[in-house]
């Protein structure tokens, strides 16, 4: 009997202004609303915040829905700024989304990042299935792929096919478990080249002078098989692979890549990491005992931030999503305890954090805006 441990990138159902906040606002604030399945977050030239609206899928209910179930497709997908005033513009739309029937649980558009000075953006077009299903599925063509925003707004084509890049080379193949699949998650546009995060397929892909190359895939590890799986014929306890399911990246401040892991199948509570890459050497565990994680963000001092999707394991019912302050040295801190659900996007400016909440859902989706002090 083939067992099928391959990660899930389910998202747990759970639980306007950007300017100064009031002298006396100290909780999270929601500073925009209605937005369809918001994911990953950046701030333009302007200091406008950017994200990027997964969609709610469309009428086109003839495709495999990469959360489970059917899928269906429309072009809902957009990139969204808001700026100082809270106002909200869709300046990308008619982007590709493929989603439940109800519209959740969304893949499309999953990240925004811009080049330093924030002149150029770029954003990515998640794809969560084998890059073969583009063919089978002639409408999802523009899925899996990495995009060039200009400061007009107008997007200026495709800059690079992450989900192509997986079907040619399958960084991972040495991997166990491994699987020719693709969901470019996040992107990072900040330094001389653009990286991408595919949490399909397991690696870290470099966009330079030289065209697409393989940064890092980070190693799987072995977790212990939970209990209360019968229908998975695996002895509690017992070791199995765990894809490390890398779902985001950033550049630190000290020109090295920060990479957060959701991890795989079974999603061990405790058993994500962020992995520190620099170009040319074996990567490092920076800092370890996470779940879920799927976001990460440096503040200007150089404290790292850390938002977690669940603060469980995905198998089991629904738990509220964490941001949580790393510090260089000292305790970790949780801030906002109880007030995240199925967040899914992190930005950090001056003495706030924003994050993309209720990012499984179409339309109920919203940015928070969280004190850092």
């Amino acid at each position: 009997m083939t067992i099928d441990l391959r990660k899930s990138l389910v998202l747990a159902a759970g639980v306007l202004a950007i300017g100064a906040a009031p002298a006396a606002a100290t909780g999270p604030q929601v500073i925009a609303s209605g937005l369809d399945n918001p994911r990953g977050l950046d701030f333009g030239f302007g200091g406008e915040l950017y994200v990027a609206e997964s969609g709610r899928g469309g009428s086109d209910c003839t495709l495999e829905n990469p959360e489970g179930g059917a899928g269906c497709f429309g072009k809902t997908g957009a990139i969204t700024k808001i700026d100082k005033r809270g106002n909200k513009k869709r300046v990308v739309s008619n982007l590709p989304s493929v989603a439940s029937a109800t519209g959740g649980e969304a893949t499309g558009p999953s990240d925004i990042s811009f080049t330093l000075g924030g002149l150029l953006g770029y954003f990515t077009v998640g794809l969560g299935a084998n890059p073969a299903q583009r063919e089978q599925y002639p409408q999802t063509a523009g899925m899996g792929k990495l995009y060039r925003l200009l400061p007009t707004g107008h997007v200026a084509g495709v800059a690079g096919d992450p989900a192509g890049y997986e079907a040619a080379h399958n960084p991972d193949a040495d991997q166990p478990t491994a699987e020719v699949d693709s969901n470019p998650n996040s992107v990072d546009a900040s330094g001389l080249h653009v990286t991408v995060a595919d949490a399909g397929g397991n690696s870290l892909i470099r966009y330079g002078f030289r065209g697409p190359e393989t940064l890092r895939v980070i190693p799987f590890k072995m977790s212990p098989m939970p209990e209360g799986l019968p229908e998975i014929p695996i002895p509690p306890g017992t070791p199995v692979p765990t894809q490390s399911v890398p779902t985001s990246i950033v550049r630190g401040p000290d020109g090295a890549y920060y990479v957060g892991q959701l991890t795989g199948f079974p999603f061990p509570t405790g058993g994500a990491s962020v992995w520190r890459i620099v170009p040319g050497q074996a990567p490092t565990e920076y800092a370890t005992g996470f779940t879920t994680i799927n976001d990460l963000a440096f503040g200007k001092d150089g404290t790292l931030y850390v938002l977690q999707m669940t603060s469980a394991t995905l198998i089991g019912p629904p738990t509220p999503g964490k941001l949580i302050r790393v510090p260089k040295r000292g305790p970790r801190t949780e801030l906002a305890p109880g007030t995240l659900q199925s967040p899914t996007g992190l930005a950090v400016d001056g003495h706030y954090a924003y994050v993309s909440n209720k990012g499984d859902q179409a339309g109920a989706g919203e940015i928070l805006r969280i004190p850092l002090r």
